[in-house]
């Protein structure tokens, strides 16, 4: 089965129950949604590591393909004090640390992330609850990041640590392991649609991970820590709505 009959696959059952749906969190808690969803989600794992090239590419579109508007989605505005703050004063002094097992952690600024080699990507998301959306989306690649903090062999996956908040005060957060950390469409995005991000969209840093769903494009992105083991986090299953609402830590389409 192709990368793309997979999308389509995996968005066609998303859809069938989207109509019931006001949202992720709603979905997280239909048990019979979840199964219709992610049933078969190890095979998807599996599949794609097993039979194609790990650096294929999610599909890339046109301009005139592009969605006439984005929507947003999840957390539309963090609105702590500390992030209305950064807000105001445009992010200036906003820093996406990178660290844990690493040889040296850095805290790179808005600006020095800019000044980074940027890839422009004409990519669909496709979200669980059941709508997709096209869009054109820039920023440096993650590995240019690690490359300069320096991975240990030790470290397995990523966290990305987020400004959001959810369910009574949980914090964002997401995992992806070196395999996706190290695709070429994997960046660290500072635009949409050739603008700098807004606060619905995630702004200063989001994460894009093209060839997996929705709910693992972290948005506010503070922190990324490279970690052994997921099991001692949050909840420990590498995400807060694989936490608390049963989703596949693996979101492959």
């Amino acid at each position: 089965m192709s990368l793309l009959t997979r999308r389509t696959l995996i968005g066609g059952l998303a859809a069938g129950a989207g109509s019931l749906l006001a949202g992720c969190d709603a979905a997280g808690q239909n048990e019979h949604v979840r199964g219709l969803i992610f049933k078969g989600a190890d095979w998807n794992q599996w599949t794609q590591r097993a039979l194609t090239d790990r650096n294929a590419l999610a599909r890339e579109f046109r301009v005139d393909q592009m969605s006439p508007v984005f929507r947003t989605n999840g957390t539309r505005d963090p609105g702590t004090p500390d992030y209305a703050a950064h807000a105001a004063a445009g992010f200036a002094d906003w820093r996406v640390r990178v660290d844990g097992l690493v040889a040296r952690p850095q805290a790179f600024s808005v600006a020095q992330l800019l000044s980074m080699p940027q890839r422009a990507q004409i990519t669909r998301h496709d979200c669980v609850e059941g709508w997709s959306a096209i869009g054109k989306w820039q920023g440096p690649r993650l590995a240019t990041l690690l490359d300069a903090a320096g991975l240990s062999t030790n470290a397995r996956y990523l966290v990305f640590h987020c400004s959001d908040r959810y369910a009574g005060g949980r914090p964002y957060y997401e995992s992806i392991d070196l395999v996706d950390a190290f695709h070429p469409q994997t960046i660290l995005a500072l635009g949409l649609n050739d603008r700098r991000l807004d606060v619905g969209h995630g702004a200063p840093a989001r994460l894009r991970v093209e060839r997996q769903l929705g709910y693992k494009q972290a948005k506010y992105v503070e922190r990324i820590e490279a970690v052994a083991d997921l099991k001692p986090l949050y909840g420990g299953k590498g995400g807060l709505w694989e936490d608390i609402a049963g989703y596949e830590w693996y979101a492959g389409i």
